[in-house]
């Protein structure tokens, strides 16, 4: 023993060196081939045969260690543990760096995209981002995945695969919550603590997340749950700047795709240490109370109808052909709660992402423009004051206008104006001088002028939408732009108490007026509106669009309901017919209107025949 021991001792160095130089150059022709071939099947034998990346093997073949340097062929290096070269004293070259260009034999474009592979996989973040964004906002380490998490996004998986089968209504309120615990949950265990704008962040989308339960019309629908998915995900980032506010919605999809590969992680350290101890008997005692509850559920709703009726509506009807659209359902809903837990627990950093700001343009350079079109903004806003008080008659004869066509033919011009004025703001801010106070006072006066003179154009936008309405009636697309009209006012206004007292607040003021805005828009339900508005009119002038209530929701039953016959039936003919064909919906996928719709159909039903609508013009073709 102690021979052969003195014999390893005596063995010169340069020998292990040089086979390890001759191992390393028949890796590296061997990895070269293969990329050349495009057929490399793992990025750790990359690294073990790339000069300046390459990944020692560690002692008894296991895996290499990413990160680990080793020399290039042909060049003194570190010396792994148990390697004699170490003992005999061979001194340790520093890390090297990846060379600039592809080695001898490697295809330029492959060595290119292996090189911006490795960066991104050392930068942590996933491929949809650039490059430069996905290192600057790369998110710290998660915390491992926790116990709470695992069965909070379990719940999501199963209550979406219950409850979104038929439909939204409460059912997607059900399956959030559940989510929203797993991200709470991630968030506690990495340390995050909830702030004021997180909490106000998380309760607007849950509020927005409720406009499915209370609404039947989809246009809301959609725009809440729009809302709730950017709320949501800058209650999960905290951003506070332009590009963090607008980028956040794409770290819920780089979360989506990480919380898989953090999850799996965790499993499989977990697995190693589970103790059965612990948890086969709350597997067994679950196991047991399912038997329990179908058994004795079965045998009460067989003895007792009145019980077996409210049991059926309240136990969601789950057959065997609904199983893989349900299972697809629990896939996603257990995969999305998991990647908010993930995001919630190590959020990319998008507030990190810096944005180069535009070269400053002189005064007269940047003023003269902007001071012409305030020029214009004021003396078209001189006309519209004219008008407003009284100039109707003058305009009408002078254009040959009637008095709708000339409310029809502004709005949407105007509107375009309002969107167009948001958009040199932006620009002009980017340019604006700023050597000095002066310079500041100048863009102050400049924009402050031209956003005063915009919310006269929103102002007058609206007139004319009034006037529009008046004379035809009130429509979803009308309320809708209307709407719009108004919530961009809202954004220059905000914009110019941010010129007054500072604009660090203003991103967020801006996306949590849009949020509220698309909330109210769907708590004032805007079919109904649509229906009270028309109802109001017959009642004044006796004209009525019954054509237009078939492609209403059940949102405007109630006011609907308020007609005379026959045109109340002739009104509530198209949803009714739309409610029949959908047949009997579950509490779960059923919206508060529909309920209300339902039950007022059921109690005075539809009764005017097709002729009699067909005279009054229920069935007439018409567009918006």
């Amino acid at each position: 023993m102690a021979e052969n021991a003195g014999a390893e001792a005596a063995k010169p160095p340069s020998a292990d060196v040089s086979a390890q130089a001759a191992s390393a150059d028949v890796s590296a022709q061997a990895v070269s081939a293969d990329v050349n071939a495009e057929a490399v099947s793992a990025d750790v034998n990359a690294e073990a045969a790339l000069p300046g990346t390459i990944a020692e093997a560690a002692p008894g073949g296991a895996n290499p260690q990413p990160g680990t340097q080793v020399p290039p062929p042909g060049g003194p290096g570190p010396a792994a543990p148990g390697i004699p070269g170490a003992a005999a004293g061979i001194p340790a070259r520093p890390p090297a760096q990846a060379p600039a260009g592809p080695p001898p034999g490697w295809d330029p474009a492959a060595w290119q995209r292996y090189q911006t592979r490795q960066e991104r996989k050392r930068s942590g973040a996933w491929s949809i981002a650039p490059l430069s964004w996905a290192v600057a906002a790369r998110p710290a380490e998660a915390a491992p995945v926790s116990t709470a998490v695992l069965a909070s996004a379990l719940a999501a998986g199963l209550a979406a695969a219950l409850f979104l089968g038929d439909g939204l209504g409460p059912g997607l309120l059900l399956v959030a919550l559940p989510a929203m615990v797993a991200a709470y949950a991630a968030a506690r265990t990495a340390g995050r603590t909830v702030r004021p704008w997180t909490a106000a962040w998380a309760l607007g989308c849950v509020a927005l997340l409720a406009v499915p339960a209370l609404r039947d019309s989809g246009w809301p629908t959609t725009l809440a749950l729009l809302g709730a998915l950017l709320a949501g995900s800058l209650a999960l980032h905290g951003s506070r700047t332009w590009q963090g506010t607008l980028l956040s919605p794409l770290g819920l999809v780089d979360g989506t795709v990480t919380g898989i590969r953090w999850t799996w992680a965790g499993l499989r350290s977990r697995s190693s240490g589970v103790d059965r101890g612990r948890w086969m008997p709350v597997i067994k005692a679950a196991g047991v109370a399912a038997v329990l509850l179908v058994l004795f559920g079965a045998l009460f709703a067989s003895a007792d109808a009145a019980f077996a009726d409210l049991l059926g509506d309240l136990v969601p009807d789950v057959s065997i052909g609904d199983g893989p659209v349900r299972l697809l359902l629990f896939l996603m809903a257990a995969v999305i709660a998991l990647g908010l837990a993930r995001t919630a627990a190590a959020p990319s950093r998008w507030d990190r992402i810096e944005v180069s700001a535009g070269k400053p343009r002189s005064r007269v350079e940047w003023a003269l423009p902007l001071i012409v079109l305030n020029l214009l903004f004021a003396g078209f806003n001189a006309v519209q004051l004219a008008v407003l008080f009284g100039g109707y008659d003058k305009i009408l004869r002078s254009t040959g206008l009637t008095y709708a066509d000339y409310a029809r033919q502004g709005f949407w011009q105007l509107l375009w104006a309002t969107l167009l004025t948001l958009a040199v703001i932006a620009l002009a801010l980017r340019w604006a001088p700023r050597a000095g106070t002066a310079d500041r006072r100048l863009v102050r006066a400049v924009l402050g002028t031209l956003c005063a003179l915009t919310l006269v154009v929103v102002a007058s936008a609206l007139r004319r939408m009034d006037l529009y309405v008046d004379a035809f009636g009130l429509t979803r697309l009308r309320v809708s732009v209307a709407a719009m009209e108004l919530w961009l006012g809202l954004v220059i206004a905000l914009i110019m108490a941010a010129g007054m007292f500072g604009a660090r607040w203003l991103p967020r003021a801006v996306v949590g007026s849009a949020a509220a805005a698309a909330l109210a828009f769907g708590l004032m339900s805007p079919d109904g509106m649509v229906a009270e508005k028309n109802t109001e009119r017959f009642r004044e002038t006796g004209k009525i669009d019954l054509a237009y209530f078939r492609f209403l929701s059940a949102d405007a039953v109630p006011a609907l309901d308020r007609l005379p016959e026959p045109h109340r039936s002739c009104a509530l003919r198209g949803i009714n017919d739309e409610l029949a064909r959908a047949g009997e919906v579950p509490w779960y996928a059923m919206s508060l209107d529909e309920y209300r719709a339902r039950k007022i159909l059921n109690d005075r039903p539809v009764t005017a025949p097709y002729e009699v609508c067909h005279r009054l013009g229920g069935f007439a073709s018409r567009s918006e």
